[in-house]
């Protein structure tokens, strides 16, 4: 399963379909949810009933929707994948399938752009992470990717016998070897995580050692490791790959709360001095079209409709006249995706809020601003 990219991210939110719209279509797969493969028949057939009643004749997207049906009423591997993203565009020959490891809300959009919000909100919710387990002889490595496992390395160092079979050591001279013989395993552990991490880079890593243990491997740790240390775990050396990843899913999501407080803390100070900081739909929305936005804070699931001008690309909750060109607007089904969108384009921050009450209080949407 290939991972989605920020980058590609970007590259999907920056296609237009002059001739034509673009039709997305996020589909929720999950086994837990949809045990058979027609309850996820039941379920597409659901939302392209709803979106062929908004096609209004336009044979390109009738097109995208067959092909959409086609896709997955041709049978899909669900052992790895849980959600799915399509884009078609028939009239330019755009058709692009990315299969998730973790579950989508299902729904379908037809725009003139690729609708990506829900593929931002995978990337900045499972960042690609590293979990490092030591003890005084074994020391593993996982990374994950999305919640799946990714990379999986091993190290074992034999610790000394108490003597030797002359017992010429004293207690002294065997207690002083063992400890070198551990501080070696340690740098041995060290080293294995940092050729993991030029492998496979990471964002965070994770920490599973004894209290005792802990403080040693972190000194030896490489200081790219050291500035990715977000917390430590308690699992046990050799627990299964599942348990592993539960513990450190669990801990990924507390430090990506802890992130998304500390944005919108700093949104809600920048707009109570009425400095660097705009909430609010309208408000937000008027900070894009001036381009003015350094970081687009939006909650989870949040939507409204609204207006985008085909001309000067302005967008706003109020139609149809254009404010800036005159030009007559396009209603849209969801102003807030135009939004990420114009901020993905713009190269703009995006910071995705899942339940963050003070966000909620702000009006659900903001941005910290250049000025």
């Amino acid at each position: 399963m290939v991972a989605i990219t920020e980058e590609q991210v970007r590259e999907l939110a920056g296609y237009r379909g002059e001739l034509a719209p673009v039709t997305s279509c996020y589909l929720d797969v999950d086994g837990a949810r949809w045990v058979r493969h027609s309850d996820v028949v039941r379920e597409l057939d659901r939302l392209l009933r709803a979106a062929r009643g908004r096609q209004n004749g336009d044979r390109s997207v009738a097109s995208d929707l067959r092909r959409i049906e086609e896709h997955v009423k041709g049978g899909l591997d669900r052992s790895r994948t849980r959600g799915l993203a399509m884009f078609s565009c028939s009239a330019h020959d755009l058709w692009r399938v990315i299969e998730l490891p973790v579950p989508v809300r299902s729904q379908v959009v037809v725009n003139h752009a690729p609708c990506v919000g829900q593929l931002e909100q995978v990337i900045d919710q499972y960042e690609r992470f590293g979990v490092l387990l030591v003890d005084r002889q074994h020391a593993r490595m996982f990374v994950f990717e999305l919640g799946e496992l990714v990379e999986s390395t091993e190290v074992f160092d034999q610790l000394p016998r108490g003597d030797d079979d002359d017992h010429s050591y004293t207690k002294d001279q065997a207690r002083d070897h063992a400890a070198a013989r551990a501080r070696q395993h340690l740098r041995h552990a060290a080293d294995m995580a940092f050729a993991v991490f030029q492998d496979q880079e990471f964002e965070h890593l994770i920490l599973g050692a004894s209290d005792d243990l802990a403080a040693d491997v972190e000194v030896v740790l490489h200081p790219y490791l050291r500035e990715r240390l977000v917390a430590r775990c308690n699992v046990p050396l050799y627990a299964g790959d599942d348990e592993i990843r539960r513990a450190a899913l669990e801990v990924e999501s507390g430090v990506e709360r802890a992130k998304e407080a500390e944005v919108v803390g700093r949104l809600r100070e920048a707009v109570g001095a009425a400095g660097r900081g705009v909430a609010g739909v309208d408000a937000t929305l008027a900070a894009l079209v001036e381009r003015r936005v350094e970081t687009l804070v939006v909650s989870s699931g949040y939507t409204d409709m609204g207006w985008r001008c085909g001309n000067c690309r302005w967008i706003g909750r109020i139609g149809r006249t254009c404010p800036v060109c005159r030009r007559e607007m396009d209603q849209v089904d969801d102003v807030i995706e135009e939004a990420i969108e114009d901020a993905l384009g713009q190269s703009c921050k995006v910071e995705m809020c899942v339940g963050n009450a003070d966000l909620d209080v702000l009006g659900r949407i903001g941005a910290l601003v250049r000025y």
